[in-house]
Order: structure tokens, then C-alpha cells, then sequence
């Protein structure tokens, strides 16, 4: 008697790996074992990132196709040279100051809170950030399940610095109040002070700092502790451990980020217009590889 059952619809056909690779592939980088851990690398042209409104609509995306993919284990998320996310391209930004209102919402409020949302909601396996540059946007990395650090990196939060006038409401609040002692946390937020690798452990950013020789090496190590427990525990105990992430996200970020949005209209400050953190965080001449493609 044949076990076969005959149904009245078929599955939804998901993208494969590769199709999601080709999708994806003018911003990150993927690669996959064949025990299903995905490495995902931002770029820009191969080199480090430049932020754009392109890759803030990407990233979301990505979290959600590879991380409701049933052959993808394990993600680990990283950048590319010693830099994270130091400037902004202008030319991608340039229609905040056409249309701030169709701008701000759609490519601001709606992707900016769905790269959030969907790492913490949208993700069945675990996470490993691995932050292996100097920048800001650093909840990137911080806010995955566990996040190890390069030795030689310098981060911060850019929001309060001296000639912005933005707010700190894109996630970096909700990563921040989450994981530092809350005096700490109003600290870097209110002041946009810088933090070295040695700092980001001994505030409960990451748990680990590593030489940056052996920083992905380090990252497989931990992708193997994890891939040898058990599939479904291994998957639960990342929902586990991710609960108090949901409850934060759900209470702050629709405030938080429409704070932010309220304040950019109060002062009219344009993305396209921000100044590079290189030179704040003293990296002229030490980016490697050298950033790629226009920035201004």
C-alpha cells in the first residue's frame, strides 16, 4: 500500500540558497557549508560598506529569506576591512531632500524597523554577529544571538554628535538599554563618546574580542560547538533566548523610530548631508581595504 497522500495543494516553492545568494549579492556576500551555516558579509563593490537606502532595504530581506530557509542552520553576520559603517553614499540618499515625507516613511520608518523586526522575529536558527570594523550601526552585529568583536576596532554611536540632530531611535536605543547598565547605555547614546574592542566587553556587548587574523576562524569554531547539538534544541533555545529581544522591540521600536523621524522633519537634516566618521575615529589612511565607489 503506497504511504503517498494526495493533497489538493503543493508548497510554496522558497528560493534556494543560490537564488537567494544571486538575489542578495550586491550587498552581502554569502557562502554556505554543507552543514547549513550561511556567513553573510556586507560590501560595497567587493570592498567595506557605504551605507545606502538600497542596503537598508536589502537587510531586512535577507533576514527574512534566509532565515525561513529550512536548509540554512546558522547565520553568521559580518562586515568587510576594518570599517562597519562609517559613511553614507549620497547619490542613494539624495531623494530624502526630493520627497522627505515618501522618503522617511517607506525607506527610513518601514526598513529601517523591518531590519530590526525581522533579525529578532523572522529568524529560526541562531545568530552570530561578528563585528570587524570601526563605525556606527554596530546593533548590526550586536543584536544577533552572540556577537564576538575584532581587537583593533573603535565604535560608537553617531546620532549626538556635534553637528547632527538626529535621535538614537533606529535600534541602536533598543541594543543599547538591552545589553549595557542603563547609566552606561544614556551615556553612549547621549553623548555619541567612542568605545574600544576592550570596551565592548566589559559592557556586555560582545563576549569575546579576538585578533582580527583570527576573528572568522574564531567564528567557526563557535558555528561548530553549535552544530553539534541537537537541530531542534539548537533552533528553540535561539527563540528562547531571544525573548526578552521581542518584548523590547515590540514596547520601543514603532516609538522610538518615530521619534527619530519627528526629530529629522523638527531640524530638516539630511542623510546625503552627513560628514564621514573616518576622520572622527582617526582612520584616514588605515581603512583596508580602501572604501570603494562614490560617496559624495
Amino acid at each position: 500500500m503506497s504511504n503517498k497522500r494526495e493533497t489538493n495543494t503543493s508548497y510554496v516553492k522558497w528560493p534556494t540558497f543560490e537564488e537567494i545568494k544571486e538575489m542578495f549579492k550586491e550587498h552581502f556576500i554569502m557562502d554556505r557549508r554543507e552543514d547549513g551555516v550561511v556567513t553573510v558579509r556586507m560590501h560595497t563593490k567587493g570592498g567595506p560598506l557605504i551605507w545606502s537606502m538600497e542596503l537598508h532595504d536589502a537587510i531586512g530581506k535577507m533576514w527574512r529569506m534566509l532565515g525561513t530557509d529550512r536548509d540554512t542552520e546558522m547565520i553568521i553576520f559580518t562586515g568587510t576591512g576594518n570599517i562597519w559603517v562609517t559613511d553614507f553614499e549620497a547619490a542613494s540618499w539624495a531623494p530624502e531632500g526630493d520627497d522627505p515625507g515618501e522618503t522617511r516613511y517607506n525607506h527610513m520608518f518601514v526598513d529601517g524597523r523591518r531590519m530590526i523586526i525581522a533579525m529578532i522575529q523572522d529568524v529560526e536558527v541562531p545568530t552570530l554577529g561578528v563585528l570587524s570594523g570601526s563605525g556606527g550601526h554596530t546593533e548590526l552585529a550586536l543584536m544577533c544571538d552572540l556577537a564576538i568583536a575584532a581587537d583593533d576596532i573603535t565604535v560608537l554611536d553617531p546620532h549626538m554628535l556635534p553637528g547632527t540632530n538626529n535621535v538614537p531611535g533606529d535600534g541602536i536605543h533598543s541594543c543599547f538599554m538591552q545589553l549595557m547598565p542603563y547609566r552606561f547605555a544614556t551615556w553612549y547614546l547621549m553623548t555619541g563618546d567612542k568605545m574600544t574592542a576592550q570596551d565592548l566587553v566589559r559592557l556586555g556587548l560582545v563576549s569575546e574580542i579576538v585578533p582580527r587574523e583570527r576573528l572568522m576562524d574564531r567564528a567557526y569554531e563557535i558555528a561548530d560547538m553549535l552544530m553539534a547539538q541537537n537541530r531542534v534544541a539548537r533552533r528553540l533555545t535561539a527563540q528562547l533566548v531571544r525573548r526578552s529581544w521581542k518584548k523590547r522591540i515590540a514596547d520601543d521600536l514603532d516609538m522610538a523610530f518615530g521619534t527619530e523621524m519627528f526629530g529629522m522633519f523638527c531640524s530638516d537634516e539630511l542623510h546625503s548631508e552627513l560628514l564621514s566618521m573616518i576622520k572622527y575615529l582617526g582612520l584616514e589612511g588605515k581603512i583596508d581595504p580602501p572604501l570603494k565607489g562614490k560617496i559624495r
